[in-house]
């Protein structure tokens, strides 16, 4: 399955090539909120939260009637995420708080999954290099996504697997690391990070793994399925 991504900054839909670099912006959210609407799910990430230079809770409190969304960014304690369901998303995503010196902190991720519940959980385990990185992909941890959705599988639905090497480029994904986490739990997995074709949705779709599309989608290289057609 596709899943589109709006990834918000400023209170604009953004995309950054490798999490840094600024390739689009456009302040029209809604236009791409009406867009994504007919997807059965979208991801919606607050850039600001995620970097420590504010949010845009208002803004995912305004698409979210509209979108069947999963939200991520910033999502650091209960209360945060507890926020975000408030404001209307399905699920929410959370990441770096999942660490704590260096390891899977799962005394957080008990807790959170026994606040808001673990069906509402998606455990981001992005890698860059081989590694889980957290802070904005700019901290490597000792461990590998595999070996971290291993440990949380009991407290979240699903797993977001970003493979950062790749995000961005629109140069394809690495299958074989996607399928290494996907080997590792029994959770439901998306994957992230250069998906362009619809060649690569449908092999993972074929795998059972849904696939997030922002640069290929923003800059029409990968074109969206016409309103009659299914979303793949």
């Amino acid at each position: 399955m596709l899943i589109p991504s709006i990834d918000l900054k400023g209170g604009a839909v953004v995309q950054l090539v490798q999490g840094e670099r600024l390739a689009i912006r456009d302040d029209d959210v809604l236009r791409w909120v009406r867009r994504f609407a007919r997807f059965p799910k979208v991801q919606v990430i607050d850039l600001d939260a995620a970097m420590g230079s504010g949010d845009n809770l208002a803004v995912v409190a305004q698409i979210a009637p509209m979108l069947a969304c999963r939200v991520g960014g910033g999502i650091r304690t209960i209360a945060r995420a507890q926020e975000v369901l408030a404001a209307g998303a399905r699920q929410v995503i959370v990441g770096s708080s999942l660490f704590r010196n260096g390891r899977p902190d799962l005394a957080f991720a008990r807790a959170l999954a026994d606040a808001v519940g673990a069906d509402r959980v998606i455990a981001a385990v992005d890698s860059r290099g081989g590694s889980v990185v957290i802070h904005g992909w700019k901290t490597p941890l000792p461990i590998t996504a595999a070996e971290a959705a291993g440990q949380f599988e009991p407290y979240c639905a699903e797993f977001l697997y970003t493979h950062v090497d790749a995000e961005g480029l629109m140069g394809g994904t690495n299958r074989e690391a996607i399928l290494a986490v996907k080997q590792a739990t029994t959770r439901r997995l998306t994957a992230a990070g250069g998906i362009t074709t619809q060649q690569e949705i449908d092999e993972l779709d074929a795998l059972g793994i849904d696939a997030v599309v922002g640069m290929a989608i923003y800059t029409g290289v990968l074109a969206l399925p016409a309103a009659d057609e299914p979303d793949r």
